[in-house]
């Protein structure tokens, strides 16, 4: 470096020191969680998901039920137990239904419209209890989401990958809505 040069790191090194004496000064903090989880609970539990939608197949309790246990197990320190966890979770599919979107005409008024797209759309209604602080509970919310299938496809050769799918979308709502509080 030349003899009277800037030197930028040295401003920057400085700048940054007096920023954060400013800020510990003034009494400001910062939490952060690296699981997304805010809680100080340790367990949770959750219960069996019922499916009482009147269609879909017949496993679909059981399937959210352990998908949204692993998800927990994997973005969260909490430890999923049988019963009575300080972090209380349950709930019902409502509704698994197909519709069709996107119509298409051939241009004959004579022929019948179909559709390009049928959509699968899942709902769920949660309760989440947190013993630990009663104002971040809710009851009887819905989660609902749906994935839009290309007609082009056998539905009943692609409805598990489809429910999967929309059942990741809702389980990540849920964890949002309970545990990481957006």
């Amino acid at each position: 470096m030349k003899k009277g040069s800037f030197n930028i790191v040295g401003v920057f090194i400085a700048t940054a020191f007096t920023v954060m004496a400013t800020f510990s000064s003034c009494g400001v903090s910062a939490s952060y969680s690296m699981t997304g989880s805010t809680t100080s609970a340790e367990t949770i539990s959750i219960t069996e998901f019922y499916n009482n939608a009147e269609l879909g197949p017949a496993n679909m309790g059981q399937t959210m039920s352990n998908e949204l246990k692993n998800y927990f197990i994997q973005n969260s320190d909490l430890r999923v137990v049988p019963d009575e966890g300080q972090l209380q979770l349950e709930g019902e599919i409502t509704d698994f239904r197909y519709s069709p979107v996107a119509p298409r005409s051939t241009g004959n008024p004579e022929d019948l419209t179909s559709a390009s797209y049928t959509r699968l759309t899942i709902t769920i209604k949660a309760t989440y209890i947190n013993t630990l602080d009663e104002n971040m509970s809710f009851k009887d919310k819905s989660f609902s989401f749906y994935q839009d299938i290309p007609n082009e496809l056998n539905i009943s050769d692609v409805e598990e990958r489809y429910t999967r799918e929309i059942f990741n979308r809702i389980i990540n709502d849920i964890f949002n809505a309970s545990v990481a509080n957006w």
